[in-house]
């Protein structure tokens, strides 16, 4: 499993990580958004949905699970915060339905028996008053091509 850790100061400097992430995906994607709540995993998201083209704002929405945005690949953006029993994600067919974008799902936790075991986790945890600490965590081969991608895009 390779794991790479990398810091923000900034939600600018966060959009930025998002946006490298981005140029690496490839359609059938899965990232998985962890944190507490405000701790960057949406200002993640609006990084992804800019470096994939997407001209329209990438938002949270309290009450819905799923959005949908279009750039060089869609963006399906779920948010489980609001959700009530895992069984619901299943319902949802999230993966089939993302299957020809990317699909970048915050709070997994509420249903990870739900979610592919295939994905990439990106774990965001203050680091500081305005730091942060975004960890990535690569579940399979596909994944880990993006973390090394990630690691050598640092570097370049």
């Amino acid at each position: 499993m390779d794991c790479l850790t990398l810091r923000s100061q900034t939600p600018s400097e966060t959009r930025r990580i998002g946006a490298r992430l981005a140029r690496l995906l490839q359609p059938g994607d899965v990232l998985l958004l962890q944190g507490d709540l405000g701790s960057g995993k949406t200002v993640l998201a609006q990084g992804i949905g800019a470096g994939l083209r997407v001209r329209e704002p990438v938002k949270s929405s309290s009450f819905v699970l799923l959005n949908e945005y279009h750039g060089r690949l869609t963006l399906y953006h779920a948010d489980l915060y609001r959700l009530d029993e895992p069984a619901q994600v299943a319902e949802l067919a999230l993966e089939e339905m993302a299957a020809p974008g990317v699909l970048c799902v915050e709070w997994p936790e509420r249903a990870w028996a739900e979610l592919s075991p295939e994905h990439l986790l990106v774990r965001i945890e203050e680091a500081g008053a305005k730091e942060r600490a975004l960890t990535f965590v690569a579940r399979g081969g596909r994944y880990e091509e993006i973390v090394t991608g990630l690691q050598e895009t640092r570097r370049g």
